[in-house]
C-alpha cells in the first residue's frame, strides 16, 4: 500500500509537472498574464513565434532539398549545378516575400501597441508611480481618496518569490487602472513580468502614462525597474497584489484614515 501510494503520487507530480510545462510552452516561456492588455502581448508573442516557425520549416525544407538533389555528381564532379543568381522572377521573390512579412509583422505591432497604449478618461483607479534612486513611491487615488506606500532598497538576502520585498501596490481585480510615471532624479523602468509590458520612468517634465484592465485573477506579482539606473539597481523591488473589490475598498479606507 504505502508503494502504490507513492506511485500515484509520482504520477500526480509528474502530470502536474507534465500540464505546467506544457502551459508554459503554450505562452512561449512568457509568464501568465493579469491584464487585458497581458493577453494582447500573448497573442502577438503566439503569433509571431509561429510565423517565425513557419519560415524556419521552409527554410530548412529548401536546405535539405538543395543538400539533396544538388549534390557533387561522381560521373562529372567540375559539373556546377544550374544558376540562378540571374533568374528575375526568383530575385522578385527573393525581395518581395521579406517585405511582406515585414510589413505583416509591422501591422499587427503598430495595431497592438496602439491598443495597449490608448488612454481613456474612465479608469476608476489611477496610481502616481514616482521612481527613485532606490525604489519606488505608489500614491493610489480611488474616489477622492488617496493611498500613499513608499519603499526603501531592498535586502535581497530576504527577497524570495513566497515573501515579496519592497514596496506593495494594492489594486483590485476586474478593473481600469490608469499609471502616471514620473522620476525626479534618472531614468527608470516600470516593469511587472506579469503585466508583459513595461514602460520608461523619465525624469523632469516627462510623464509616461498608459492603462491596464486586471483580470479576475488574484495574487502578489513582482516588479522591479528594468533600467540600469546605478549602484543599487537590482534592490529596485516592489510587488503588485490584486485582491477582490471589496477588499480593495476596506485597504483604500485604512490607508487614507491612517494618512489623516
Amino acid at each position: 500500500m504505502p508503494g502504490a501510494a507513492a506511485l500515484a503520487l509520482l504520477v500526480a507530480s509528474g502530470t502536474a509537472c507534465s500540464n505546467q510545462a506544457i502551459d508554459q510552452w503554450s505562452r512561449g516561456g512568457m509568464p501568465e498574464g493579469v491584464t487585458k492588455q497581458a493577453d494582447i502581448v500573448q497573442t502577438l508573442w503566439n503569433g509571431s513565434w509561429i510565423a517565425a516557425l513557419a519560415t524556419g520549416v521552409v527554410v530548412w525544407g529548401l536546405i535539405l532539398w538543395a543538400c539533396i538533389f544538388h549534390r557533387k555528381k561522381k560521373n562529372s564532379p567540375d559539373q556546377l549545378p544550374p544558376q540562378v543568381r540571374y533568374n528575375l522572377p526568383i530575385e522578385i521573390l527573393y525581395t518581395v516575400v521579406p517585405v511582406i512579412m515585414v510589413a505583416v509583422f509591422f501591422y499587427f505591432t503598430a495595431r497592438d501597441e496602439t491598443e495597449i497604449t490608448r488612454i481613456t478618461k474612465a479608469a476608476p483607479v489611477k496610481v502616481a508611480v514616482e521612481g527613485y534612486q532606490w525604489s519606488w513611491r505608489f500614491t493610489t487615488e480611488y474616489q477622492g481618496q488617496k493611498a500613499v506606500v513608499a519603499g526603501v532598497p531592498v535586502d535581497l538576502s530576504k527577497q524570495s518569490a513566497e515573501n515579496p520585498q519592497g514596496p506593495q501596490l494594492v489594486l483590485p481585480v476586474n478593473t481600469q487602472v490608469q499609471f502616471d510615471l514620473h522620476s525626479p532624479d534618472v531614468i527608470h523602468s516600470f516593469w511587472v513580468p506579469a503585466f508583459l509590458f513595461k514602460q520608461d520612468v523619465f525624469p523632469g517634465n516627462v510623464r509616461n502614462q498608459f492603462q491596464i484592465t486586471t483580470l479576475d485573477k488574484t495574487g502578489v506579482f513582482v516588479g522591479r525597474c528594468a533600467e540600469l539606473c546605478g549602484t543599487d539597481h537590482s534592490k529596485m523591488l516592489f510587488s503588485v497584489k490584486l485582491v477582490p473589490q471589496a477588499e480593495f475598498d476596506q485597504y483604500i479606507k485604512s490607508q487614507a484614515g491612517s494618512a489623516q
